[in-house]
């Protein structure tokens, strides 16, 4: 067998050990075992278990890999419906099976084309967890920063038309649709419960990456603290939301030339020059020939 045969046995074998050694790791000792009066339910039992699991797996990653998975859950705005843990169980599965396809594809495949082939699909299912995960968080907070500048529109004339500034924020979030409605009417409830609105602004920082957003919290906390006019803030902002957006808007449609290049040389004109050139080839060499 060659080396790159061993190579891949031997990251199965790795793989297939730490699910293994994770496995064993979920199940308790009998020290950690809790005298109960009554025996747990097979229901109770099996929530333990996952639990337990999934907890485990976290503990062997790495801190700072647990740590961006929780953070980009909270900017796909599920961190009420997902968890490091199952997230991670998801990855080692993600893990296994690529490793299996990658083996399978060097040891089975024939030919180098199909070896190549096979080993990037099974790349690309080792990574596709982390890649949809990041591309969600990314997609909500670009919607965020798109809805911005036309909800603090709306919010800037609710106010000047005499409404306190929560009442001005729940009348946009209630007339529009999105994540960044979904925010605020986040915020708002916070503050509904009790909470004091300086919390609550500091939690809608923390559940969001985008920048336009986290200055204008800011900006409406430091009006609050020094009592400058709430109209103001939000006249300013909105008007430099509004140059941001037509900036970056700008700065696309500039990428777009450079953006073409790449497949008009790679992929257009090699094909061009193919259907141009081939029956000029196929005369010369027939005179030729």
């Amino acid at each position: 067998m060659s080396i790159v045969a061993y190579a891949a046995i031997a990251a199965v074998a790795l793989g297939v050990g730490l699910l293994v050694y994770l496995v064993f790791a979920a199940i308790p000792s009998k020290a950690d075992v809790v005298a109960v009066v009554a025996p747990p339910t097979e229901l109770e039992r099996q929530r333990v278990e996952r639990q337990t699991f999934s907890q485990s797996l976290a503990a062997v990653m790495p801190k700072g890999y647990t740590g961006w998975v929780q953070r980009k859950i909270i900017y796909a705005g599920r961190a009420g419906q997902w968890t490091v843990g199952g997230f991670l169980i998801i990855r080692l599965l993600a893990a296994v099976i690529g490793i299996l396809i990658v083996v399978a594809a060097l040891l089975l495949a024939e030919g180098p084309v199909l070896k190549v082939v096979g080993a990037l699909f099974g790349v690309l299912i080792l990574v596709m967890p982390d890649v949809s995960l990041s591309s969600r968080a990314d997609d909500r907070q670009k919607a965020i920063q798109l809805a911005l500048p036309d909800t603090l529109d709306q919010m800037t004339i609710a106010v000047e038309a005499g409404l306190g500034f929560e009442a001005s924020m729940a009348k946009a979030a209630q007339g529009s649709t999105g994540p960044l409605s979904e925010e605020l009417i986040r915020t708002l409830q916070d503050m509904s419960i009790g909470r004091s609105r300086s919390d609550a602004y500091s939690a809608l920082l923390a559940r969001t990456s985008t920048d336009d957003l986290k200055r204008f919290i800011r900006a409406v906390q430091q009006a609050d603290r020094y009592g400058i006019a709430v109209a103001d803030v939000l006249r300013v902002q909105a008007g430099e939301m509004r140059i941001k957006r037509r900036q970056r808007a700008e700065e696309s449609a500039m990428k777009v030339p450079i953006k073409v290049v790449f497949p008009l040389v790679f992929a257009i004109l090699p094909v061009l020059f193919i259907v141009l050139l081939y029956p000029a080839v196929i005369g010369i060499i027939g005179q030729f020939g």
